[in-house]
């Protein structure tokens, strides 16, 4: 992705007895009495902020969020970020490696992809209350190190998750067999344009990796997020162009090359017709 400025797990570690891809760490240890300020950049590794108590600004996506109370950031490897945490927030930060949560176990997998699409959740007392505790257990897995405390910790990772889409899907309308078939699809769509869109940008060619018609996408697309297929690609290529513009120094022209256009000028009037403003009037206007 360019020079897009990417933090490694490896950079976080600064002590050798930590798990080279698993970190936790209680938020008020790690802020010392200061303020923590974090430009944009991205991850390679997933990244959790449960707050208990907290004040500042998260930046996801380019999507501003005020850090409040009882609240839980969820990223997945490639979003973009910007963090200003302030000092007296307390919680947990947690940050561990795609291949650390993964197994075997495909529903370890499913759990993984449907909770990774949760950027923010403002959590009540007694949801908030279960989840701290779960994270509490992990953090003394992780500081005793005792016989198997890799597994203990995977495992309770695994039921914080669960908890996480338990308070989430108690928001909405519970889902019946058919519905939550389509959310495992609609989720496996978004995975699919997160690792092609710099080369394919069809419904089509979604629709046949999903093994689906282009009309069975879109029934799906429509009935959950009130969107095209094509209105979701179009978005996410735009997400993609926003992240290169605001997190590299390159030129529109290795932009447009980067996401799959061999014509910049085509690109650059595809990014106008979504945005109202030209790739570099939005760079000028959003610095």
């Amino acid at each position: 992705m360019g020079n897009i400025p990417i933090r490694h797990i490896k950079e976080v570690l600064n002590e050798p007895k930590l798990l080279g891809s698993f970190i936790i760490r209680d938020i008020d240890e790690m802020l010392g009495g200061k303020d923590m300020v974090q430009e944009l950049h991205r991850h390679d590794f997933f990244f959790i902020l449960l707050l208990e108590k907290g004040s500042g600004c998260h930046e996801i996506d380019f999507i501003k969020y005020e850090i409040g109370d009882y609240s839980v950031f969820l990223m997945r490897p490639g979003q973009v970020h910007e963090l200003t945490l302030n000092v007296g927030s307390t919680g947990f930060l947690v940050q561990f490696e795609t291949d650390f949560f993964y197994s075997e176990n495909i529903q370890s997998h499913k759990i993984l992809r449907k909770v990774s699409h949760i950027n923010f959740c403002k959590v009540t007392n007694d949801g908030f209350d279960k989840l701290r505790a779960i994270l509490a257990y992990i953090f003394k897995e992780h500081t005793e190190k005792f016989e198997g405390y890799q597994e203990v910790i995977k495992s309770n990772l695994g039921i914080f998750f669960i908890e996480l889409l338990r308070h989430r899907q108690n928001k909405v309308v519970p889902q019946n067999d058919g519905s939550q078939y389509s959310q495992e699809k609609l989720e496996k769509f978004l995975e699919l344009l997160e690792v092609n869109i710099a080369h394919k940008k069809q419904v089509s060619e979604y629709a046949e990796m999903l093994h689906f018609s282009t009309y069975q996408l879109s029934a799906i697309t429509k009935t959950l997020l009130d969107k095209t297929p094509s209105e979701i690609i179009n978005d996410y290529i735009i997400l993609e162009a926003k992240r290169h513009l605001l997190a590299t120094s390159l030129q529109v022209n290795q932009i447009a090359w980067q996401l799959g256009y061999e014509d910049a000028s085509y690109f650059t009037r595809f990014f106008k017709k979504h945005t109202g403003s030209s790739p570099e009037t939005f760079r000028l206007n959003f610095k």
